[in-house]
């Protein structure tokens, strides 16, 4: 029974920042801690977080452009052994014949001739065996995936994504006009607990626009004074 692999330590942190400060990508493998992945399954670090940010590491599995987080103790850097074929047994050498021992010839004798006998009959070949049916891959099991909104106080909204236990999309910025999309399509009180922050970003709109019309006066005024 082989040892379970090590989870990634801080030197193995220290020296895949090292690797991608370079350009090049850290090898490492899943360990039974990750869950939705083969255990023994490749994988490159992409770039690595802060650690109080939870599952911080970002990797890409191999044979996938799709990246996901993890924790160090879903990674190790201790490749899996490779399993071996087992080999086939050899066929025993056949032994050598036996040379026959010579025997005594007797006197030929005449032999009333005998009707020859008739072919023996055919033997049916068997039937070939009827292949099995393939048995069904199991289905991928299901993963609850989690989709968050953030809006802070000045109107500015974020989301992220987070399958399972992994966080696949860190924060990212979306416009608030999409967010006002997408609350129409959903219950009223959800568009009712969001309205709030939408109008805020609606006067910080209002007040950019009413400062760019006093810029476009002002440089309007100037190119008419420099036309005259």
């Amino acid at each position: 029974m082989t040892d379970a692999p090590q989870p990634l330590s801080e030197q193995d942190l220290t020296a895949a920042r090292a690797e991608l400060a370079e350009g090049r990508l850290y090898p490492v493998w899943f360990t039974a801690a990750a869950v939705g992945v083969p255990v023994g399954g490749s994988a490159k670090i992409v770039s690595i977080g802060e650690p109080a940010e939870g599952d911080f590491i970002e990797v890409r599995p191999t044979g996938t452009k799709d990246t996901v987080f993890c924790s160090p103790n879903e990674l190790t850097a201790t490749r899996p052994p490779r399993k071996r074929a087992k080999k086939q047994a050899e066929p025993a050498p056949e032994p050598a014949p036996t040379p026959a021992r010579p025997q005594a010839t007797a006197p030929a004798r005449e032999v009333p001739a005998r009707a020859p006998a008739a072919p023996p009959a055919a033997t049916p070949a068997p039937a070939a065996a009827a292949k099995k049916p393939a048995r069904p891959r199991p289905a991928a099991r299901p993963v609850e995936v989690t989709v968050t909104l953030n809006s802070t106080a000045e109107g500015e909204w974020t989301v992220e994504v987070t399958a399972g236990r992994k966080r696949t999309v860190r924060p990212t910025p979306v416009q608030p006009g999409e967010v006002a999309k997408a609350a129409r399509s959903l219950p009223a009180a959800v568009a009712e607990a969001i309205e709030s922050s939408l109008e805020a970003a609606r006067q910080r709109q209002a007040e950019r626009v009413e400062r760019l019309r006093a810029e476009l006066d002002a440089a309007q005024r100037a190119l008419q004074e420099l036309s005259g």
